[in-house]
């Protein structure tokens, strides 16, 4: 990954996280690993049901590759629930409530991004 996408990255995923704390949500943990198998961008407590959200972010500049909701394929969705169940594993936590969302950021105009939030995308199982 070449800087300037690490940086459009890093971008989104800062704009996803005022926008979630501003819509009543309690950052847990950003960029968590789990060894060499995958990330998930964010997970948050959304403080309004009490669902644990672990949240995959997508950002482009421009559409001129398409919108950033078009890069949530299904092995994306296959790779968001192995990483979902490897963070409740990893955690030692079990019989909670969680969900998973995609925030999609499109940031063509820097100073108003355009953000959409997709609750609920995917089932655990």
């Amino acid at each position: 990954m070449d800087e300037s996408t690490r940086m459009i990255g890093d971008e989104g995923e800062n704009a996803a996280v005022d926008f979630l704390q501003k819509n009543g949500f309690e950052i847990i943990e950003r960029n968590y690993r789990y060894g060499k198998i995958g990330e998930i961008d964010i997970v948050a407590k959304d403080l309004s049901d009490g669902y644990t959200v672990f949240i995959e972010v997508k950002s482009r500049k421009t559409t001129y590759y398409g919108l950033p909701e078009e890069a949530i394929t299904k092995n994306k969705q296959r790779q968001m629930r192995r990483m979902g169940t490897l963070y409740l594993y990893d955690k030692c936590l079990d019989e909670i409530l969680c969900r998973f969302d995609v925030i999609t950021v499109l940031n063509e105009d820097k100073d108003n991004p355009v953000i959409n939030h997709y609750k609920n995308v995917i089932q655990l199982y």
